[in-house]
């Protein structure tokens, strides 16, 4: 199928396909006039890599889940690993986040909110 086709069927744009092929994550086949033609397993790919970014994994981490997908003599506790390290940075992204959600919440409810030129927000920031 070409990468119209592919772009439809694997929900990515064409030229995200594009980019994914620029960077070797994958390589269609070629018809005779150069244009790309991409098989079952091609789409099978996009459609892993698609997942794997929408859980957001690095084009990196996907690019070694990609290459343990294809090594049918992995071990899944490579497999795990990848997505181990990904899990650790996530929930260290949520750490942060909650706690940047309890500094701010505590500087809106601290905050009157009418026409005086005091802020506890505008002090907090200024720290």
């Amino acid at each position: 199928m070409n990468i119209g086709a592919a772009a439809e069927a694997s929900g990515l744009p064409a030229k995200t396909i594009r980019y994914y092929e620029e960077i070797g994550l994958i390589t269609p086949d070629r018809k005779a006039n150069s244009y790309r033609d991409y098989s079952d397993d091609h789409m099978h790919k996009l459609r892993f890599i698609q997942r794997a970014r929408s859980l957001g994994f690095s084009v990196e981490d996907c690019r070694q889940l990609l290459s343990l997908y294809e090594d049918k003599g992995r071990a899944s506790a490579d497999v795990k690993s990848v997505a181990q390290e990904h899990l650790t940075e996530i929930e260290r992204k949520i750490a942060e986040l909650s706690s940047m959600h309890d500094v701010l919440s505590h500087l809106v409810s601290a905050c009157r909110g009418d026409n005086r030129p005091d802020c506890p927000i505008i002090d907090g920031l200024a720290k």
